[in-house]
């Protein structure tokens, strides 16, 4: 069939099955070649095996929960969704989430997965307490902190090429309601922004929407949004006295492709104009659900649709905080001189990390979505230049399109898992297209 990941590029020829049990994941990881897919919310080619892809679709059952801890223990093709609609009304949220809840969680472990609240809290790795993988000997090994470490430690964030994650335990966070308190702040340009985000290191979640076709004096103008959970007693007044409720709402949907001709570089600049003034003019706090403020995209069903049949890219790449001002307004000029601006352009700064192969470190990371076509393609390895020149790393789990000899020089950290894999026989067993591509 063909399969590909949420950007819808590349597509490619892909056998797939979906074991029901261990053993019949046993016979197909014994055919080599083996990546398992989750949700197929990986934007490129990472949960794709030409030869071997495994859905993890019938591992979806959630198995324990400690009501002191926050303990949850899962199987990996549990979605962040259903997470969420069984806890939150019980007081607990995830300690760290994408932009979208409609994955699973593998995916999360295995893409080492960041939110709004990394410059404070980490990254998701930091809430597993342990995790069942299925190693290419055939065996179930369970692996954390203090358990068959090197393999728990490449596991987070190394892209499902260690094994089959098969089930974990993380951590969810108490909270005392189903809403945010968000705070919006405009910024004139990049500049503004990084100050912005620095004043406000004590806020527990912090995003800034960028507007990038601005360029001279505005150049990376933005709206700051900062966000923590609101006590019961600050919800709207309606919903006080059950706090973990929210209104119903009805969810768009994207049936067909948008043509290509409606997404070009004036619309992308009226759409952001009109966005940047009336993020300005809004009251700076708002209550917000937690629906709005973590997943706005999720409200468009098949929203990828709207780049075209030929799909979309994203970039997303960090750079370290010591160049993180120059790195970013050099990147934001060559997006606006191409004029090849994104609807979607997001801004987060990250705190400090030191992992074995996620992608996280202390900077900020920057992603935007472009239309797959010859012009972004050329745009986004000028980009990957730029990351490069300022010692930046590149997000895999958004990756469709880097090339392997800029990837092997933004991340030394490859060259040592390349290594673990082949020693432990790993190579062989599990691969996608990416590691492949990027000679992982």
């Amino acid at each position: 069939m063909k399969l590909s990941g949420w950007g819808r590029y590349p597509t490619i020829d892909a056998q797939v099955t979906a074991p029901r049990s261990t053993d019949e994941l046993a016979n197909l990881v014994k055919e080599g070649s083996a990546i398992a897919r989750g949700n197929g919310r990986a934007y490129g080619d990472s949960a794709v095996s030409p030869t071997n892809t495994i859905h993890m679709k019938h591992f979806n059952r959630m198995l324990a929960f400690d009501e002191e801890s926050g303990q949850l223990v899962a199987e990996a093709g549990v979605l962040l969704a259903d997470v969420i609609e069984a806890f939150l009304p019980r007081g607990w949220f995830p300690s760290v989430t994408p932009g979208t809840k409609f994955v699973t969680l593998g995916g999360m472990i295995a893409a080492d997965v960041h939110g709004k609240n990394h410059h404070k809290d980490g990254s998701f790795g930091s809430y597993v307490d342990w995790i069942d993988i299925f190693t290419a000997d055939g065996t179930v090994q369970r692996c954390s902190q203090t358990e068959n470490t090197e393999l728990f430690e490449w596991t987070i964030g190394g892209m499902g090429l260690t094994g089959v994650i098969l089930r974990a335990a993380i951590r969810l966070r108490p909270v005392t309601s189903a809403w945010i308190e968000q705070t919006t702040l405009a910024a004139d340009n990049i500049t503004h922004a990084i100050e912005l985000f620095e004043n406000s290191l004590d806020a527990t979640y912090s995003v800034a929407w960028i507007d990038c076709l601005q360029t001279g004096e505005e150049l990376g103008r933005s709206l700051v949004m900062l966000g923590e959970h609101a006590q019961a007693t600050s919800v709207p007044l309606r919903y006080r006295k059950q706090p973990f409720q929210m209104p119903a709402k009805r969810k768009l949907n994207i049936p067909v492709d948008v043509p290509g001709w409606v997404l070009n570089s004036f619309s992308v600049r009226a759409f952001n104009a009109l966005y940047y003034w009336n993020g300005k003019r809004r009251p700076k706090r708002q209550i917000v659900d937690w629906d709005s403020y973590f997943y706005p995209l999720d409200s468009v069903l098949g929203w990828n649709k709207i780049y075209g049949p030929h799909g979309f890219a994203q970039f997303q790449c960090v750079i370290p905080l010591s160049q993180a001002e120059d790195g970013l307004t050099e990147l934001l000029a060559a997006i606006a001189s191409a004029g090849a601006g994104s609807f979607l352009a997001v801004l987060k700064r990250f705190g400090a990390q030191e992992s074995r192969f996620s992608f996280p470190m202390e900077g900020y990371t920057l992603a935007l979505d472009f239309p797959v076509n010859r012009k972004s393609l050329a745009l986004m390895n000028e980009l990957d230049s730029i990351t490069l020149q300022h010692n930046g790393r590149f997000y895999l789990a958004k990756d469709s399109r880097m090339q392997r000899d800029v990837f092997l020089q933004s991340d030394r950290r490859a060259e040592d898992y390349s290594k673990y894999r082949r020693d432990e026989s790993v190579s062989a067993a599990y691969s996608s297209a990416q590691s492949e591509r990027l000679g992982l």
